[in-house]
């Protein structure tokens, strides 16, 4: 590949051939603006608003797409092409509601931010408005016809990095939407709601479902003891929302944030992510033993639970039976926890914090309901929620002193810690099954082959003689490539995990608005958010989750030993294989 000379701007440069005109002005620092471009995705050049002007072409480019050349003079910044970008703005605007005040991605919305530096201070043209939808069925995510932009980000990433395609453009010119196939509703479609498509769209058109309503009248029922349990990644993405850098580990802000919201007890989701190891660790041994189907394959991420369901029904045998941490701490608050303090589950409100919309849904699962048949967790809010719950109660977030997690729940190991990152869950895992199957102490407990932001990675551990090899995949397009690979050899891998979102927890589909629209896949934002959790880990004095002294006590008091009865009772689960309603009626309709 040689390199081009060219011109941007009346300044001379050289770069190597094949970049696009955006990619050079990337370099230099120039941001040419831009609205359906993601560099994840693929290229439509749809949205017209990253046009730049070349001189000897006739007709404007589109700087995301079109290639640079020997000796191109381009211009980025003229009278004309802002003139061009403003227009076709306000084209944009002109069918768009004009409700930005009372939006839930005021500020952060892509669309309302690009209007700003492009100088829009009024509304030229007064277009058709779509007819008014908004599909709620979901319990994890919205679809609100009237805010989509027909950018095409989210069909692209359910299909390019996800590979599940739920959703597509239907009809034609004015009344193309975007929704699921036979025009369903989410919660009759193969969507695995990871959020991803809520991550990545410019505006309101997708969101989650917000439950901060419910949980504000919550805080105010003086009957109820209210607990909130915080997830790992939440505590290293939630400062981002309040102006802080990426990584900056909020953990003792977000417990003091809850206390002066109304919660009662603010625990660890890391002391149940210790607790899954014990059972999950344990579950390994008993199946390498051959008491159970190899290979093993983690049940944490909800999303992932979601598509094995839907699309890989001949492993779930092989899916381990153990219930997520945040349905594990919600179980435990409502047992042990109850027991404790002298109530009844039904006096305890449980509301977890989590960096997934997926967790909405698995809240809702009757699989993991209490004996009663009431929900074990009651709500979910994501990173966002939280976020915009404490800045509505007026809470000086930034200059919280802190609190500690309270007990019992609230001591976790540097093994709960990096349940956030992809690989994490693995590593945590093999640091307590070699001890649990050797007796021996695992020397060096850095995995380090399962970290990284690779979207597969491979490993292996010697126990009792036995190479342990592992895999650990983060995205579901990832999962579908080493899902292929396994179906071909069912005996290469002993243990896998996977994490439905681009890189693990971390870059759930719950977390932070950036504003910035190279995000949520932006290697330094996850990269910032994942050595936070690692950095937790080293410094943590206890780094084996079954050297937590409050997991044994747990143990001791209450479950007795893992995998024991009382433990699957409260602990574990079963999948089966599941098809959405809507494309199963409507599969028999076209027979």
């Amino acid at each position: 590949m040689g390199t081009v000379k060219i011109f941007i701007n009346n300044h001379e440069y050289s770069f190597d051939s094949g970049l696009t005109i955006m990619q050079a002005c990337d370099l230099l620092g120039i941001k040419i603006p831009r609205l359906c471009y993601h560099p994840k995705l693929s290229i439509s050049s749809g949205c017209r608003i990253c046009i730049v002007e070349v001189e000897g072409m006739k007709n404007f480019v589109a700087s995301c797409s079109y290639p640079i050349s020997e000796g191109m003079k381009i211009h980025t910044n003229t009278e004309a092409i802002r003139h061009a970008r403003k227009v076709i703005l306000e084209l944009i605007l002109d069918n768009h509601p004009k409700d930005c005040n009372t939006c839930v991605r005021d500020e952060v919305c892509e669309l309302q931010l690009l209007a700003s530096s492009i100088g829009l201070r009024e509304r030229k043209f007064e277009g058709d408005v779509r007819e008014p939808f908004v599909d709620n069925s979901s319990p994890s995510i919205v679809n609100n016809h009237d805010k989509c932009i027909l950018c095409g980000r989210c069909v692209k990433v359910c299909d390019q990095v996800q590979n599940i395609s739920a959703i597509d453009y239907a009809n034609r010119g004015f009344k193309t939407v975007i929704v699921p196939a036979y025009n369903n509703k989410i919660s009759e479609s193969v969507c695995t709601l990871c959020g991803q498509c809520v991550n990545i769209c410019p505006t309101a058109a997708l969101t989650e479902q917000n439950y901060t309503k419910d949980v504000f009248a919550l805080l105010d029922d003086k009957t109820k003891i209210k607990v909130a349990q915080i997830a790992p990644s939440v505590r290293v993405a939630i400062g981002e929302a309040f102006g802080l850098k990426p990584g900056s580990n909020m953990a003792k802000e977000i417990v003091h944030a809850l206390k002066l919201l109304g919660f009662d007890y603010v625990f660890d989701a890391q002391f149940s992510a210790d607790l899954t190891i014990m059972e999950e660790a344990s579950e390994f041994i008993e199946r390498l033993k051959g008491h159970g189907k190899l290979p093993m394959i983690t049940s944490c991420s909800s999303g992932w639970m979601k598509a094995l369901e839907q699309f890989y029904p001949d492993f779930i045998d092989n899916v381990s039976t153990c219930k997520s941490p945040m349905s594990m701490m919600s179980s435990i608050v409502k047992s042990y926890f109850a027991d404790k303090i002298g109530k009844k589950p039904t006096e305890i409100a449980n509301v977890a914090i989590m960096c997934c919309v997926a967790k909405k849904y698995e809240a809702k699962r009757p699989e993991l309901a209490m004996e009663d048949g009431n929900p074990a967790t009651d709500y979910v809010l994501t990173t966002r929620e939280l976020a915009w719950m404490i800045k509505s109660a007026g809470i000086d977030f930034k200059n919280l002193k802190g609190m500690e997690f309270d007990t019992p729940l609230g001591l976790s190991t540097g093994a709960a810690t990096i349940f956030g990152v992809s690989g994490g869950v693995m590593e945590a895992a093999v640091r307590t099954a070699y001890e649990f199957a050797t007796n021996k102490t695992l020397e060096d407990v850095n995995i380090k082959a399962v970290r990284g932001n690779e979207g597969i990675k491979e490993g292996s551990i010697n126990i009792n003689g036995t190479e342990i090899k592992v895999a650990v995949a983060n995205g579901l397009g990832n999962a579908s490539k080493l899902f292929e690979e396994v179906r071909k050899d069912p005996s290469k891998y002993h243990f896998i995990e996977v994490m439905a979102c681009p890189g693990g927890c971390i870059g759930g589909g719950g977390q932070p608005y950036s504003g910035i629209q190279d995000l949520p896949f932006d290697p330094k934002l996850v990269n910032a958010r994942a050595q936070a959790l690692y950095n937790a880990d080293e410094k943590n004095s206890i780094r084996r989750s079954h050297d937590n002294p409050a997991i044994k006590e747990l143990y001791k008091e209450f479950l007795g030993k893992p995998l024991s009865e009382k433990s699957h009772k409260y602990l574990h689960t079963h999948y089966k294989q599941k098809f959405p309603k809507g494309i199963l009626r409507k599969s028999k309709e076209t027979k």
